[in-house]
């Protein structure tokens, strides 16, 4: 069983050129289960819900436009959102679905001390996304395969501070709105974190994966509050609740997957549970024809194909 992450980069419509180079690079992982983050949604004559024409589109001639499929909804709606689905293509049945947001942590409650005009009321600081959960009918066996795309480590708006898209009036508030960025980013690992443990309370054998953009190395607090390993609980005995991180399994020299102002980094990551880990047979990065985002972005030129790689691991059927 191959399992795949990629974020494709608001895949939106029109879907060409892009497409001459997302598709080889989505048949090239070959995957039995794949997990896409960054798929747009798009409005459709007559109807309420939006679709995922432009997904569809891109699948088209691929063993993908055929699979299963789980995605994330718009609040109070059947269809996606406008932007940043998350969507699971399985060849293996769908035997439960649901999506997460903000179920077993609530939105922090924080007083600004950069808005313009001053404030001295809180606001809630709510994640961006759910995380989609999406149980697959293995042969058998239940896999669980948790879609995540948290927070990136960009600042987010404080009201009266920004003089543009990218710039900001003040440092102050620059910094303030990354101190909000990172509690959306490791709060909502922490959700993540209280479901894994519900799922090992309920079958301490469970095969779970989370696979996704993280938006952060294996290092950094979110990927460490997944992980939960003994040396950072310091206890052993909850050495079987923790998550290991299968791109550890990649050569350091390839361990990337995007490039940010001459930077590798890994921020696109595969946790499994121990029970799933003893079936783990291997793992690659496909980033050979990574640009770099930043130069990217600083000249106008858009994605093209992702400024993502690709992520693919192997597991024994």
């Amino acid at each position: 069983m191959r399992v795949a992450t990629f974020n494709l980069e608001s895949l939106d419509e029109p879907v060409e050129p892009r497409a001459a180079v997302l598709r080889p690079a989505l048949e090239r992982l070959e995957a039995d289960v794949l997990c896409l983050q960054e798929v747009n949604g798009q409005h459709v004559a007559g109807r309420r819900d939006r679709a995922f024409r432009a997904l569809d589109v891109l699948l088209v001639g691929t063993p993908y436009a055929s699979y299963h499929r789980s995605a994330t909804r718009s609040p109070g709606r059947t269809g996606p959102a406008d932007v940043h689905n998350l969507v699971t293509l399985s060849r293996f049945a769908i035997r439960e679905e649901r999506q997460l947001l903000h179920e077993a942590v609530p939105p922090a409650q924080v007083s600004l001390v950069t808005a313009e005009p001053p404030t001295t009321d809180a606001v809630e600081v709510r994640f961006e996304r759910p995380v989609l959960l999406t149980g697959l009918d293995c042969g058998g066996r239940l896999i669980t395969i948790v879609n995540v795309h948290l927070r990136a480590p960009i600042a987010s708006a404080i009201p009266g501070q920004k003089s543009g898209p990218f710039s900001w009036r003040t440092s102050g508030a620059w910094a303030e709105g990354y101190y909000l960025s990172g509690i959306k980013r490791i709060g909502q690992a922490l959700e993540l974190r209280l479901l894994v443990d519900g799922l090992l309370d309920a079958d301490p054998g469970a095969h779970l994966l989370l696979t996704g953009d993280f938006n952060a190395e294996a290092n950094e607090t979110p990927l460490r509050l997944l992980a939960a390993a003994p040396e950072d609980t310091g206890n052993a005995d909850l050495a079987g609740r923790s998550l290991v991180v299968l791109d550890r399994a990649i050569p350091v020299s390839r361990r990337f997957s995007v490039v940010h102002h001459g930077r590798p980094q890994m921020l696109d990551h595969m946790l499994a549970s121990h029970a799933l880990y003893g079936r783990f047979r291997g793992i690659e990065v496909h980033n050979e024809a990574l640009g770099d985002e930043a130069i990217g972005w600083a000249k106008g030129v858009g994605e093209g194909g992702s400024y993502h790689a690709g992520v693919v691991a192997t597991f024994a059927d």
